[in-house]
């Protein structure tokens, strides 16, 4: 039995049984922290196991993630979008720790490099140098881990306070408001014109996700 986030894989594989749900790529069974929807899916996924009128049976779960339903009015607080990116990332390091004490957790740490160290690093790459940090190795993969800090640096400083965002709308505002992420947009080109094939291809493929290349 699969849980299907692309339905026309699923039909293409044909697996004898599939649950396809709209949840996001990497959240087959919806949002973090929604039991009562995670258990709604997982008990809709087995109970095709009972059924005998296969072989395959390909189903779709009824009901968007919760995450999906924007809130009215939201915004992420304390970042103007004019910022430049040191001063932005400044005002989202206390709503980070902020909201690291409220979920007792955090996903950034990937790049070894404390925030602070961020700008000075991203500076380095669109001056056209290629800086590395020694636990990486090299400097596609400092890049990538960078730039995956600051999509998750900035995704949870977003939710520190206040009823939680979708998360839809945490990308339209990181991607459309921020100084980040036009800086992301930015360090994508600059790594796609460079001579280190590997930064080229990690920048082409992982610094922005494809819907928001060219927004």
């Amino acid at each position: 039995m699969a849980l299907a986030s692309v339905r026309a894989q699923a039909e293409k594989t044909r697996p004898p049984r599939a649950l396809w749900t709209s949840a996001m790529l990497g959240r087959p069974v919806g949002e973090p922290e929604d039991p009562a929807f995670q258990l709604r899916i997982i008990r809709a996924a087995l109970r095709l196991l009972e059924r005998t009128d296969g072989p395959v049976i390909l189903e779709d779960f009824p009901d968007d993630p919760p995450g999906w339903v924007d809130h009215p009015g939201w915004t992420a607080p304390g970042t103007d979008p004019s910022d430049a990116f040191a001063a932005e990332l400044t005002a989202m390091l206390p709503l980070w720790q902020v909201a690291q004490a409220r979920f007792g957790r955090t996903s950034v740490g990937l790049s070894f490099q404390a925030p602070e160290a961020w700008p000075g690093f991203v500076a380095a790459l669109l001056d056209g140098g290629l800086p590395t940090v020694a636990a990486l190795g090299t400097t596609a993969l400092s890049a990538r881990f960078l730039c995956d800090d600051i999509k998750a640096l900035y995704g949870e400083a977003a939710q520190a306070v206040g009823p939680a965002p979708s998360a839809r709308q945490v990308d339209g505002w990181f991607w459309r408001r921020t100084a980040a992420g036009g800086l992301l947009r930015r360090l994508r080109l600059v790594a796609m014109q460079s001579e280190n094939n590997a930064l080229k291809t990690v920048g082409g493929r992982f610094f922005v996700p494809a819907p928001w290349v060219e927004g």
